[in-house]
């Protein structure tokens, strides 16, 4: 079995074309099961919602990816665990893209949206029915080449339908880069694309400046998970291009590095440098400090 997982070799090894190693699956699903573990406390602790359908979403259908691995790496003919983590390590990963979004929400709103190309609201808005589409075009191309790859058929078209998926992943990552990148650099360098809206967003528009180190500790945090997921993104891409019977699906070291290292380190940097301890207390002190001085010059005006 060893030798098999090593070579990669698909007459002894079954639909994986190598048998998945037991104890790299069992270091995925503990991490995975840890960061869980703690992203369901920290939502509940800080009471962000919003990281039920992402973060949480993301350790549940990654602790079942690498739990069926497991069960694979004893028996790796078993049709049913093969096509739980096809479907299941596709489309876990998405959800972190969201999250990223919905930070950079946060961000544009404390420091500016007269910064931003795009109004904060939209950046989430924008961000869920693409999460949508992406997830059911990659869970069906998943459970079609999983179906077939299983029955010993052509897994093509539905590895296809997957990249498809992928690609919509890797534009939303781009187009997050391009609004997180120039409202950045317009924030940076004090370059508004509009006047102030209202009292408020006139009154402090230059409040938030210089950025605070937590900001900037959630800045260079939402940039490395980025780039995990991109790279991830990007092996995906690569391997269901280089097809179902490629060199790349079936060597196991690129997938274990590549796609469950890679969202591993994306889903612990967001326990570590959590929102809701970094950013959260700050965007609530400043819009009461808003409101208090908005009200000041409300009574000085009377």
């Amino acid at each position: 079995m060893e030798a098999a997982s090593l070579t990669g070799s698909a007459s002894t090894s079954g639909p994986y074309d190598y048998v998945p190693t037991r104890w790299v699956c069992i270091v995925f699903v503990s991490l995975f099961s840890l960061s869980l573990v703690l992203h369901i406390f920290q939502t509940f602790r800080y009471r962000l919602w919003w990281l039920l359908p992402t973060a949480i979403f993301c350790g549940v259908f990654e602790v079942v990816g690498w739990s069926a691995r497991l069960y694979s790496s004893g028996d790796s003919y078993a049709l049913v665990p093969f096509d739980i983590q096809i479907s299941a390590t596709i489309t876990g990963p998405t959800p972190l893209i969201a999250a990223n979004f919905v930070m950079l929400e946060y961000l544009i709103g404390f420091l500016g949206p007269r910064y931003s190309r795009l109004p904060p609201k939209l950046c989430r808005c924008s961000a869920q029915p693409r999460d949508i589409i992406s997830l059911t075009i990659q869970a069906v191309g998943g459970a079609l080449a999983a179906i077939a790859a299983g029955n010993g058929k052509d897994a093509t078209p539905g590895g296809n339908i997957m990249l498809i998926g992928i690609i919509i992943q890797m534009v939303a990552i781009t187009l997050f880069v391009l609004c997180a990148g120039e409202f950045f650099f317009r924030y940076a360098n004090d370059k508004p694309l509009r006047a102030p809206a209202d009292e408020m967003e006139r009154h402090s528009a230059l409040s938030a400046k210089p950025m605070h180190p937590n900001m900037k500790l959630t800045v260079y945090a939402s940039i490395f998970m980025t780039l995990c997921l991109f790279i991830r993104a990007v092996y995906r891409t690569i391997e269901l291009t280089d097809g179902w019977t490629g060199r790349i699906i079936a060597t196991q070291l690129y997938f274990n590095v590549l796609d469950g290292g890679m969202v591993t380190l994306a889903i612990y940097t967001l326990n570590i440098f959590h929102p809701g301890r970094l950013i959260m207390p700050i965007i609530h002190a400043k819009s009461a400090a808003s409101q208090t001085e908005l009200q000041s010059l409300s009574l000085s005006k009377v």
